[in-house]
């Protein structure tokens, strides 16, 4: 027998697969042997993927032979395996990036690595700001420092506090017939936006782990949930928090391509394959000594070309973020 369906949960060991026909959802391995062509990865298979499965006709087991192809992903390089990579959530909408200023703060590394890495794999990002609630007068000086500095480079900026509800309601619209990734590092509230958006959420995680997998804690491993925006069905993969996000596969002389305002002023530069590091003629080194490029993004920027380690926290200051003069 077999079954075509999407991934909604990934423990590592097990897949739960929901199935096209309308039947319960299955449980499904992988063979220890299966790799999809062309990715080197420590999870062959991810959630949100479109999966083939067959019932091997022993003990009710389902084993997935095949990943229909994937129109984008979310990868990250896996923590312990430096030539490894994880993929995180596949055929997405978008992602949705919790940050927090305060308790914990997030690294502008971090943020960085991970928007240059949805711009590399085709996936629009959302920066959400949560406990905003929680700021005093100078985090909320941050606050609009962080704000204009994204959403001056074209991503959009929203700020909430998941505990108080504030601006819950702007991110539900955003996230409007969509199939989202919800990311971020841990602590920063994302279980808490998951209760409001899906009130059962707990309810359903309880229900899968015992009919399939008991034990297993809501915080180890990725899972979608269904939920209803004014009559529209919407879709949320939750993640474990992710402590850094190290950068793979990239080509030196593509990343900036994936930092919007580095790549803009690159137009400029008087060589074509300038790394905007040393060369002379540099139109972006220019523009960081005019301040038109913020000091943190191109930190970030050579992060990523050295492929160094993100940190949990660079302890940014707001005069990181200044305003173009």
């Amino acid at each position: 027998m077999e079954k075509r369906g999407k991934v909604v949960r990934n423990t590592g060991a097990h897949y739960i697969v929901d199935s096209q026909d309308g039947t319960a959802p299955v449980s499904c391995k992988v063979k220890g042997n299966f790799r999809l062509k062309g990715i080197r990865t420590t999870n062959p298979v991810a959630v949100g993927d479109r999966v083939r499965a067959i019932n091997t006709g022993t003990d009710d087991t389902w084993l997935i032979t095949e990943v229909e192809p994937r129109t984008n992903y979310i990868i990250r390089r896996a923590s312990n395996l430096s030539k490894e990579s994880h993929i995180i959530a596949a055929n997405i909408s978008q992602a949705a990036l919790v940050v927090t200023l305060t308790n914990p703060t997030t690294s502008t590394t971090f943020i960085d690595r991970f928007l240059a890495t949805a711009s590399a794999y085709n996936v629009r990002t959302l920066l959400v700001i949560n406990k905003v609630d929680l700021l005093d007068e100078e985090g909320l000086e941050l606050l609009d420092a962080v704000t204009y500095l994204y959403g001056s480079i074209g991503y959009e900026v929203i700020h909430i506090s998941a505990k108080r509800g504030d601006g819950m309601e702007r991110l539900r619209e955003l996230l409007r017939g969509g199939v989202t990734l919800l990311s971020g590092n841990s602590g920063v509230g994302k279980s808490t936006i998951i209760n409001d958006l899906v009130p059962d959420a707990e309810a359903r995680t309880a229900d899968i782990s015992a009919s399939h997998l008991q034990g297993m804690h809501t915080t180890t491993f990725s899972q979608m949930y269904d939920f209803d925006v004014d009559g529209v069905r919407s879709y949320l993969i939750d993640t474990p928090g992710i402590r850094g996000f190290g950068t793979i596969e990239f080509d030196r002389h593509h990343v900036a391509h994936y930092f919007p305002e580095i790549f803009k002023e690159s137009a400029g530069c008087r060589f074509d394959d300038c790394t905007h590091t040393h060369e002379p003629g540099c139109a972006v080194l220019r523009a960081l000594d005019e301040q038109r490029i913020a000091r943190s993004r191109y930190a970030s920027y050579l992060s990523i070309l050295e492929d160094t380690e993100c940190g949990e926290s660079s302890g940014h200051a707001a005069n990181k973020y200044r305003k173009p003069q």
